[in-house]
Formats: C-alpha cells, sequence, structure tokens
C-alpha cells in the first residue's frame, strides 16, 4: 500500500511537471524573433524587402502554420492533442505528424546512448577500482587528473576532435551518417567519455568507503584472501549506488545527444530538436521537449525503486524506495 501510494504521488508531480515544462518551452519559444511563417517567408523571398511579397502568400503562410491564431489558443490546442498522444503535423516536415517522427528517432538516439552507457561502465568500474585500491599515490592521482578532464570536455568537442583524427587525418571511420555499424564507433565513444569519467568517481568513491566498512576489515583480518574478499564483498556492494547516476546518465544522454547529432548527420531525435529550434517548428519542438522530460522523470523514478530494491539498508530504514528528489 505504502507502494502504492509513492507511485501516485510520483506520478502526480510527474504530471504537474511535465505541464511546467510545456508552459516554459512555449513561452520561450513566443519570446523567440520570428516564427516558422516569418522564416518561410524569408526564405522563400516572400517579403516586402524583395518587392515579390503579397498579402494573400502572407496570409496564407500565418493561417497554415499558427501565426494568425493567438498565443494561448494555439497552447491549449496543442496540449489537448498531447493528452492523447497526439502532437499534430510537424511544420518543417509537413507530411509527417510529430509522434511519428519520434517514434522513428528515438530509438536511433537511444542505441547511442544505451551503447555508450555500456562503454563507460566497462571503462569506470576498471578504473574506478583501481585508483581506490591505490588511494593517494601517484596512480591515483594521475588517474583521477585524466578522469577530471574527460568530465571537463564536453561531448561535442570530443566529437570533432574525433572526427579530425579518425576521419581526416587516419582515414579509418566515417565522418557522419547512419549506414552501418562503422557510424556507431565516432558518436559511442564521443558520448561515452564524460559518463566514464562520472562514473569512474563514483566508483572510487563508493570503493573506498566500503574498504572503511568493518565486514570488509574483519574478512581481511580472519586471513580470507584480498582479491577474493575485495571482488566478492566490496566491489559487488560498491556497485549498488551507480544505479543511482546510470539510471539517470542513460536518460540523460538519450535525450542530450543534441550536438553529436547534428555534428555527425545522425538521423537522432536531438538532430530533429535542433532542426525544430532553429526553424521555429512549434509542435516538433514542443513535443521533443515533452519527450525529453518524460523519459528523465521516468528514468528518475525507476532508479528510485530500483534502489530501494537493490539496497536492504533502505528497505530496512523505512520499508519503500529512496526519493532522491
Amino acid at each position: 500500500m505504502g507502494l502504492a501510494v509513492y507511485i501516485g504521488k510520483r506520478v502526480v508531480r510527474l504530471v504537474l511537471s511535465l505541464i511546467a515544462v510545456s508552459i516554459l518551452t512555449f513561452t520561450l519559444l513566443q519570446l523567440a524573433p520570428g516564427n516558422f511563417a516569418d522564416l518561410q517567408r524569408v526564405n522563400s523571398g516572400a517579403t516586402n524587402l524583395g518587392g515579390v511579397g503579397t498579402e494573400s502568400m502572407v496570409g496564407e503562410l500565418e493561417s497554415r502554420y499558427g501565426a494568425d491564431v493567438p498565443a494561448w489558443k494555439q497552447y491549449l490546442i496543442f496540449m489537448k492533442g498531447a493528452a492523447h498522444w497526439d502532437f499534430g503535423p510537424s511544420y518543417k516536415y509537413a507530411s509527417r505528424n510529430v509522434q511519428d517522427i519520434i517514434a522513428e528517432a528515438f530509438p536511433v538516439s537511444a542505441t547511442l546512448a544505451l551503447l555508450a552507457v555500456l562503454l563507460a561502465l566497462l571503462i569506470a568500474v576498471p578504473v574506478g577500482v583501481f585508483a581506490a585500491l591505490r588511494q593517494n599515490s601517484k596512480s591515483d592521482h594521475t588517474t583521477m587528473f585524466v578522469v577530471t578532464l574527460g568530465h571537463a570536455l564536453p561531448s561535442y568537442l570530443t566529437a570533432a576532435f574525433m572526427i579530425l583524427l579518425f576521419s581526416a587525418t587516419l582515414k579509418l571511420l566515417p565522418s557522419g551518417g547512419w549506414n552501418g555499424p562503422k557510424d556507431l564507433i565516432l558518436p559511442v565513444l564521443a558520448l561515452s567519455l564524460g559518463p566514464a569519467a562520472v562514473l569512474a568517481r563514483y566508483v572510487r568513491s563508493s570503493m573506498l568507503e566500503t574498504l572503511r566498512e568493518e565486514y570488509i576489515t574483519a574478512a581481511l583480518a580472519k586471513g580470507g584472501p584480498r582479491r577474493t574478499v575485495i571482488v566478492r564483498h566490496a566491489l559487488r556492494n560498491s556497485l549498488i549506488p551507480l544505479v543511482t547516476v546510470a539510471g539517470p546518465l542513460l536518460a540523460a544522454l538519450m535525450t542530450g545527444t543534441v550536438f553529436v547529432e547534428a555534428l555527425l548527420r545522425i538521423p537522432g531525435l536531438g538532430l530533429y530538436f535542433a532542426n525544430a529550434a532553429a526553424s521555429r517548428d512549434m509542435p516538433l519542438l514542443m513535443g521533443t521537449a515533452l519527450f525529453f522530460a518524460l523519459i528523465l522523470m521516468v528514468t528518475n523514478l525507476v532508479v528510485d525503486l530500483a534502489y530501494g530494491l537493490l539496497d536492504p539498508r533502505i528497505r530496512a530504514a523505512g520499508g519503500g524506495p529512496h526519493d532522491r528528489d
């Protein structure tokens, strides 16, 4: 019963948060200079400055793209459809509905994010354990310096450097596109380095904390093999907190691949979001923003529930999930 109440409260908060995100996104879109109809008139040359625009052409564009509808009414019409998972047709991609674009593009972004997190874990766990077991040594300081550097570099800058190195200079990998397995290598590498640095720091910190626990000290004092104690006890318990980090990281990568996808010409949801922002495509921009927010919030809920199930100390203390909000 307590779990049902907890989930119910979180769902209510999720809905309210989505409404807040929609209002904020729509307001910012309205405050931005120009709209889709204006951009279409400029791009087509249908402006009075060019001497070829006519009032009928301007009126047709405004009617087609909603520029003649009051802002509050545009918002209510959009939200009414969004409540039924119907975001309407995209302005920029006029023959396609926004929900269809999301359904087609999101698996691309999710694939990149999942592979990037898996690679990040493969890098972070041994690096974090290595640093923890050599605390305050030169190896530890060097490892943490490299980790901090990796965390500081944005993924798009890493992607640009990799394009110059592996594509332009060494000619080993394609510089972009989405045509085969080779096209996965650059974006996954670029997206994984930052999360790997974050996870490595968490592994090191958690490992150091676990090594100070009394049961670890007792196991070592009884003459247990150090390798066995570390792998079977210390490492296993140290990895539990990673659930609270890896889950949100996965969600953040699913929703934060905008620059990398645009740079590498990958047809993921991030690329569509960037195009929607540039062209003032209100339905596509609103739809992707709400979908991104939904992914983040649902992931946080799942992580909280999973953490409560994995860590017996939380169940013993409160009998319910660990609410991090």
